[in-house]
């Protein structure tokens, strides 16, 4: 079985904590990590794509180098004249992370002003994956391109994944964040939200009030991810309950679920079952958060 996943979104600079005050640079970004766990974890038949704007620096093009050395493919990604990408730093305190942005001006913003580029990507993927940052970091007009071309894949039968991923800074007011996220869900066939986000800024009292508006919303699939209280599964009249794995140790909880997507679609668009698919997710983000940094060493990955 071969086929083609396709993530949109923004990679950063990541600056995370090297011991004895030194920073320690990599790339990272929660589309980006999740296309990296996918094609860690997927059968070589399978090509992982990633889409979105780098400038025409030396960083953009150390970062494209790195997305191609990790058998991520790269010929989506326009580049812009005078723009450089966005960069971040990490704080850790406890194994608990705090982010501190510098992406006002990043290249990752105008990644869907090529309307016709984007369509073109779209339709020869397989399976779309975005995020809440994704229409987070775009103008609402760039928003209204590109989530219109992801309801075009949904209704041609694609499957368009989405994880809210609800980061209130990047939005004006909490009624356009809470609109748009909403329209994301409307273009998914699956999302994978957390739960903590969900009854933070939605107000949920429950998995299963967040299952329902998902469902409601006209997603197939919802994957509520919780943390160490397990991820729990609704595919139409299915449900399913799947226990969080125990970490030898927690020390850098960035790149959880992130972590956990890229595990849980690369068994899923394999033909694996939700349920399992989901466990061996929870498998890939126990370890994960056993390291610093969004990315590990792929030999460390449960097979």
């Amino acid at each position: 079985m071969a086929g083609r996943l396709l993530s949109i979104g923004e990679c950063m600079v990541e600056l995370s904590q090297a011991g004895e005050g030194l920073l320690r640079r990599g790339f990272a970004g929660d589309t980006f990590n999740t296309a990296w766990y996918a094609r860690a974890c997927l059968p070589a038949e399978w090509t992982v794509d990633y889409f979105t704007a780098l400038g025409d620096d030396p960083m953009s093009s150390e970062m494209l180098t790195f997305m191609k050395e990790a058998g991520i493919g790269t010929h989506a990604i326009r580049r812009i004249p005078g723009k450089t990408p966005g960069l971040y730093l990490i704080t850790l305190k406890n194994g608990e992370r705090t982010f501190s942005y510098w992406r006002d001006t990043a290249a990752a913003r105008r990644l869907a002003d090529d309307a016709d580029h984007l369509r073109k990507c779209i339709e020869a993927a397989d399976i779309v994956y975005f995020s809440g940052i994704t229409l987070g970091i775009l103008t609402p007009e760039a928003n209204d391109t590109l989530l219109a071309e992801l309801r075009r894949a949904k209704a041609a039968g694609k499957r368009v994944a989405f994880d809210p991923n609800i980061r209130p800074r990047l939005w004006s007011d909490k009624d356009t964040m809470l609109k748009t996220i909403s329209d994301g869900a409307r273009a998914a066939t699956l999302v994978l939200p957390s739960f903590d986000d969900e009854t933070t800024h939605f107000g949920d009292s429950s998995v299963e009030e967040t299952i329902a508006r998902y469902h409601g919303l006209g997603v197939e699939g919802v994957v509520v991810k919780n943390g160490e209280h397990g991820a729990t599964l609704s595919f139409g009249s299915d449900r399913a309950y799947v226990p969080a794995v125990a970490a030898p140790q927690v020390v850098d909880t960035t790149s959880a679920g992130d972590s956990f997507n890229g595990g849980f679609l690369s068994r899923l668009i394999c033909g694996a079952s939700p349920q399992d698919a989901a466990a061996y997710g929870a498998a890939v983000a126990s370890v994960v958060i056993g390291h610093h940094g969004a990315l590990i060493n792929p030999a460390l990955l449960p097979s």
